[in-house]
């Protein structure tokens, strides 16, 4: 460190005395006068101020003269004998020189210092003084002493005492102050400066441009800034060197003396290597000594003060000599220095400061006069470049990203992140270093998301870290980039059902949001098709209801009165076209193929089916290919023709005549098809017969052939259902949304059970056996029977009731319709309502009354006078005779009055 930067940063450090510099971001002590220490150091007082008391508030520091405050600006400082050192975090080492100004002198033994701290906290009102006063003994004074501080070098040498003046006594103590030269009768009268020229000035000439010289009871003191005019510098055994050279003219009573002054101080000589700082200092220094001399003593020490050969042992330091120079070594890092942030070229750098002391004794051989040399030397080391590391302890099934980034000195703050999601937490190491940590969950919007395989996201986080380095407000910047993968997709469903008329699709949304393309039956689902199909959407779902007969459906199977169609669902990436869910349901809808007219007219309806993909209805004929559909579209060609006509063939049997044709796709007389020769033919046949004064529909099938799906002759599906009546005239229903339905205890409840879309009254519906239980499970247990073997159960205090039902605007068959009612009741156990709610199910049977009767089917409890009375049985071990079976069940019903 040369002494130009040790000015510098003197008028730097004075700022904060002086014109209040404050330190962010720190806190004031409770106590601030506890952070005051002082103490003596050989020939220099030192007062330390720790960082709770300094940071962060603006501070003044003044000289005590007598009843006189003097503030201590930069300049004055420097030419009076004091100066400064604080590190970054506030704590603070003022240094007085015991020769300096405004220091009371007893003898050139006693010395007090007075120092008058101020500190301004929030606003010039606001402020706390402290009067501090240090009275230090020191009498070890070497004829010749040199003292090299930060700001300034100071020379002084002994002065044999003045005789008194008659009459006058000799003052017990006096005040080193700047005298005023003109009212001096004796004193120092001149001063040349040697730089190397003479040039030569009064005192107050000398005062004026910054230096001091005065003397006590039995010392001459000069003292002088660095880098002035009136000093020079020069080069000793390589290390280059400020000097001062003067010679003074005291005028005393017996006369003019002449005192030839000098003192030289260090401002390089420097080295660093790798960890280590190795300090040189000149064996000689040829401006201060003439002739032969030698080495008497040697010391080290830091901040002022001395370090024993222990500590130096224990701290790493060593102190050697060469041929031409005294080392001082000491390692980087040491606990006796600190660190410093930096940001050159927005890098982050830091330095290590440390200020060792060198303190030589030098003893001429011939007159044996000892010089002693004391130099507080402040070193700092270049910029070490410390890029930040990042450590990325992501977790990413807690779905979050956790970074640290550092690690940084405590002069370093964030400022700003690239983004306002996340928390970030300031980590104390313990070598007084810091780490930031960040916390960012995966599903904050700066997160970048994308997946490179279908059910892995992986989250990627781009993340700059703005810092300033206090107090210079040094910016720098860390760029960082994080990813992480998991196996978190949730990827969307779906599900359909089928009513009699329409397919209903429901989409689930997956944990990817909305951010997928729909295609229904091979058909992009766009803004117009979506509001044909009623799409509905809310934060999770989505859904339409689909025509069984809409474009992009697809016919699997036709029966005599229904048809088995199919609806393809898909939703994909629009991005990577992945297929992330598929469905294809089918169902039977009721479609009646074929219907005989009495006149003779037979209507018949041909179906594209998947089997024949290239098929259009439009190019299907009869046997007779003049027979064209006269109504066709993309799935339905629909024929009407007479029995005698068309090429419809007849066939009589004992009891009634068969009519057939054929609904197919021919090929032209020249071999060419409609489609090509590869597809599958198409072959329908429809069939009507007739009885004496009677027309029914025989149905119809399709000609067997290796491709599904193929027809099925008079084969169906029978629904029935259950339902719920809000009353006895059975004319309103609860709905599925009212459900469960809340009844009061013993209300009657009215079933009723019916035979859906049949119109034939050959069909009667018996309930076999009905049951109650509380699960939804039809074999659940407890249960308690309702209706067994078609009766009402004979264990029921309150009996089941069965009610008639007649023909009306509703009912156009009675025998496809069962009504009974019940009261509420609830399961009990050890007198305990076990569960408020109720399901009912139901075994039936479908009987063909057109059949000898038998077992269940003679009618509803028709049997008891054959039986007795009925037993209960195990479901499920019943009469097989009937042409068909069901099962159906209740949806749950909620008794009032229990929580």
């Amino acid at each position: 460190m040369q002494k130009p930067e040790r000015i510098l940063l003197w008028n730097l450090m004075a700022a904060v005395f002086a014109l209040g510099q404050a330190w962010p971001n720190m806190m004031l002590s409770s106590q601030p006068s506890s952070g005051l220490k002082t103490g003596c150091v050989a020939n220099l007082m030192r007062l330390t101020l720790d960082s709770a008391l300094a940071v962060g508030n603006q501070l003044e520091v003044e000289a005590i003269n007598g009843t006189q405050y003097i503030l201590l600006t930069p300049s004055l400082a420097a030419q009076c004998g004091y100066s400064m050192e604080s590190d970054p975090w506030g704590n603070t080492r003022i240094y007085a020189s015991l020769l300096g100004c405004y220091v009371s002198n007893k003898d050139d033994v006693m010395f007090t210092v007075g120092l008058k701290l101020k500190i301004y906290h929030h606003s010039p009102s606001d402020v706390a003084s402290h009067d501090v006063a240090q009275t230090c003994s020191y009498t070890r004074w070497a004829p010749r002493e040199i003292l090299c501080d930060r700001n300034y070098m100071e020379v002084s040498t002994y002065m044999a005492p003045q005789a008194e003046a008659k009459g006058q006594k000799k003052a017990a103590s006096q005040l080193n102050t700047i005298p005023d030269a003109s009212e001096e009768v004796t004193g120092i009268w001149k001063i040349t400066f040697f730089t190397p020229e003479p040039m030569s000035m009064v005192l107050k000439e000398a005062q004026q441009a910054g230096h001091s010289a005065m003397t006590t009871s039995t010392r001459l003191v000069m003292r002088s800034p660095y880098n002035t005019a009136e000093t020079y510098s020069e080069d000793v055994a390589g290390v280059p060197m400020e000097v001062l050279k003067v010679s003074i003219y005291h005028k005393a009573q017996d006369g003019l003396n002449v005192f030839n002054l000098a003192a030289a101080c260090p401002t390089g000589g420097v080295l660093f290597t790798g960890n280590l700082i190795s300090w040189h200092v000149p064996c000689r220094v040829t401006p201060l000594l003439d002739g032969s001399i030698r080495l008497v003593e040697m010391n080290m020490g830091i901040n002022g003060q001395r370090v024993d050969k222990a500590q130096m042992a224990a701290r790493g330091y060593s102190l050697s000599t060469t041929d031409f120079h005294i080392v001082v070594e000491i390692p980087i890092g040491s606990p006796d220095g600190y660190y410093k942030s930096h940001a050159p070229d927005y890098q982050y750098h830091t330095t290590y400061t440390v200020e060792p002391m060198l303190e030589v004794l030098w003893r001429a051989d011939q007159t044996r006069e000892d010089t002693r040399y004391k130099i507080l030397f402040p070193i700092t080391t270049p910029p070490m470049l410390q890029p930040p590391h990042t450590e990325d302890r992501t977790i990413p099934e807690m779905r979050e990203f956790s970074l640290y980034v550092g690690t940084f000195l405590g002069d370093v703050v964030l400022r700003n992140i690239t983004f306002a999601t996340g928390v970030l937490t300031q980590h104390a190491l313990a070598n007084g270093t810091f780490v930031f940590s960040l916390q960012v969950p995966f599903d904050a919007d700066v997160v970048y998301k994308h997946n490179p395989e279908l059910l892995v996201t992986t989250y990627s986080l781009n993340v700059a870290f703005g810092f300033v380095i206090l107090p210079e407000e040094i910016p720098f910047a860390h760029p960082e980039e994080f990813q992480a993968s998991l196996h978190d997709v949730v990827l969307p469903t779906l599900t359909g059902t089928c009513d009699q008329d329409q397919f209903y699709i429901t989409v689930k949304y997956g944990n990817q949001g909305k951010n997928f393309n729909t295609m229904v039956g091979g058909l992009d689902l766009t803004p117009e098709l979506a509001e044909a199909y009623k799409f509905y959407s809310n934060a999770t779902h989505s859904s339409i209801a689909v025509p069984y007969a809409a474009t992009g459906t697809l016919f699997e199977l036709i029966t005599t009165n229904s048809v088995r169609a199919r609806l393809d669902v898909l939703v994909w990436d629009p991005i990577t076209n992945w297929i992330l869910s598929d469905l294809f349901l089918a169902c039977f809808f009721p479609l009646l193929m074929t219907r005989c007219y009495p006149n003779g007219t037979i209507s018949a309806l041909a179906v594209k089916v998947e089997s024949v993909p290239n098929l259009h209805p439009s190019w299907l004929t009869l046997k007779d290919r003049s027979c064209t559909p006269i109504f066709s579209n993309d799935q339905f060609a629909q024929f009407t023709f007479s029995a005698d006509s068309c090429g419809t063939t007849r066939t009589f049997f004992d009891h009634y005549v068969l009519y057939e044709n054929e609904i197919g796709l021919y090929y032209s007389e020249k071999g060419a098809a409609r489609t090509s020769p590869v597809d599958p033919e198409y072959r329908q046949t429809v069939s009507c017969y007739y009885v004496v004064n009677d027309a029914q529909t025989v149905a119809f099938n399709a000609k067997s052939r290796r491709y599904e799906p193929k027809a099925v002759i008079g084969s169906g599906h029978m629904i029935v259902q259950m339902r719920l009546a809000t009353d006895s005239s059975y004319q309103d229903f609860y709905d599925a949304e009212d459900y469960p339905v809340e009844k009061y205890l013993r209300e009657p409840l009215y079933f009723e059970v019916d035979l859906v879309q049949s119109t034939d009254p050959h069909l009667e519906l018996i309930l076999e056996n009905c049951w109650a239980t509380l699960q939804e499970e039809r074999t659940s247990l407890p249960s308690w029977d309702i209706i067994v073997e078609s009766c009402a159960s004979p264990g029921d205090i309150y009996t089941t009731v069965f009610h008639t039902v007649l023909v009306d605007d509703r009912v156009s068959v009675p025998f496809h319709y069962k009504r009974f009612s019940i009261k509420m009741f609830a399961f009990i156990q050890e007198a305990q309502v076990l569960k408020h709610e109720v399901y009912v199910h139901c075994d039936l049977v479908i009987c063909d009354t057109t059949s000898p009767a038998e077992g269940i089917c003679q009618g509803q409890c028709a049997n008891r006078v054959l039986k007795g009375t009925p037993k209960q049985t195990k479901r499920g071990r019943r009469s097989t005779s009937s042409t068909n079976r069901k099962q159906i069940s209740s949806r749950p019903i909620l008794l009032n009055g229990f929580q």
